[in-house]
């Protein structure tokens, strides 16, 4: 009997790991079908998205809502569609501000549920637990330290590690990928990774091409990798190069190719998110800044449990890596702290090391795991 999978995701991130899981549940399950809402990735992969997943993607509470009633009338109509025509098995992919509301509306009506990738219990939010165990029939968690959050509250969950740690490899060859991309093989390299969202660029583009400006007044030479998702985040970017007046600067816009940038770089720029964990995997030193609307900060500010924000710090517990937020991500700042780790052979050797044990204890044959995790519920 063919096995109808619902799968929702709402960002980048969420994309990757979607698709990731959807060609694992192919191996067991070839006649699976899947549908709900995904990227181009999850599309490629086999999923037959009703949505385009970019109407959802904006970040804050500021941003979510100027686009309320645009984000509410899509999950109202995934959750009819769903319930008219109910799934063997749901899955929401991250994004559980949107995803969570569908889970809770499908168990309701008999619909087994999974929720892939824990939200930020222990970073903020704690109350939302209470939530995801009406909702989720079982949590797939990927950081380690989440299992016991949600064995001492009683939900059902499996810890499948990170999907990422499987697919970076433990080395990477810098000269190689800088011939590959044609680029010198001297001289300072830094990727800059603004942001996936329409909303992250809007706050980060500015600051990001002024602090390029103050390293290529200090290391004329060095050059800029900037990954971009789509066109509107790259038209955001060149405007605000122009605005700037920074057409001198060694700018190269890429669509996508975000490891391929960081493979070659010296340093990486990135705002906070799942390319800080990608940025550790792949031993890069890095600097996370990030801005926001102050309303959305505050809030999120007098709700957050620990003092990081960034994943190498999360999972280290201390500050390993520079976080600049806010009124400290100024372009001065930025600029001295990248500055600084690329000129400290010390500090690179001690991160690359930190790194590599992060990257260990995060591979476990994610997909493998989370597909003997998902088989027994749809059985």
């Amino acid at each position: 009997m063919v096995k109808r999978i619902g799968i929702v995701a709402g960002e980048a991130s969420g994309d990757l790991l979607g698709a990731h899981l959807v060609k694992a549940l192919k191996e067991k399950l070839p006649d699976a079908e899947f549908v709900g809402m995904g990227g181009p990735k999850m599309v490629a992969a086999g999923v037959k998205s009703l949505f385009p997943m970019e109407k959802i993607a904006v970040m804050g509470y500021a941003e979510v809502l100027k686009r309320y009633f645009q984000i509410t009338a899509i999950r109202r109509k995934l959750i009819r569609h769903f319930s008219s025509d109910p799934p063997d098995l749901f899955i929401g992919v991250d994004a559980p501000d949107f995803n969570l509301d569908i889970e809770l509306a499908l168990r309701k009506r008999g619909i087994p549920t999974v929720h892939y990738v824990s939200p930020s219990i222990w970073a903020w939010r704690r109350e939302r637990i209470r939530k995801i165990a009406r909702a989720c029939s079982k949590v797939l968690v990927i950081f380690p330290f989440e299992k016991k959050l949600y064995d001492d509250a009683g939900i059902d969950s499996d810890y499948v590690g990170h999907p990422l740690a499987d697919l970076i490899p433990e080395s990477t060859d810098r000269i190689a990928m800088r011939r590959m991309m044609k680029l010198p093989l001297d001289g300072k390299i830094f990727a800059f990774l603004p942001g996936s969202r329409q909303s992250e660029l809007q706050y980060m583009a500015d600051t990001f091409i002024r602090t390029a400006m103050l390293i290529k007044g200090e290391w004329p030479q060095s050059r800029f990798l900037v990954p971009l998702t789509s066109r509107e985040t790259r038209t955001l970017f060149e405007e605000a190069i122009y605005r700037n007046q920074a057409e001198e600067v060694d700018f190269t816009l890429l669509f996508g190719h975000a490891v391929d940038a960081m493979i070659a770089c010296d340093a990486v720029l990135v705002a906070s998110g799942t390319a800080t964990l990608e940025a550790a995997l792949l031993n890069r030193p890095m600097v996370i800044a990030y801005k926001m609307a102050p309303f959305t900060y505050r809030l999120k500010k007098k709700k957050k449990y620990q003092p990081y924000v960034g994943l190498p710090n999360i999972l280290s517990g201390k500050f390993v890596v520079p976080e600049l937020l806010q009124e400290e991500a100024t372009p001065e700042n930025i600029a001295n702290a990248l500055m600084n780790q690329v000129s400290d052979e010390y500090v690179i050797g001690k991160l690359e090391r930190h790194f590599s044990e992060i990257h260990r204890n995060l591979r476990q044959k994610t997909a493998e795991k989370a597909t003997m995790a998902i088989l027994p519920m749809l059985r």
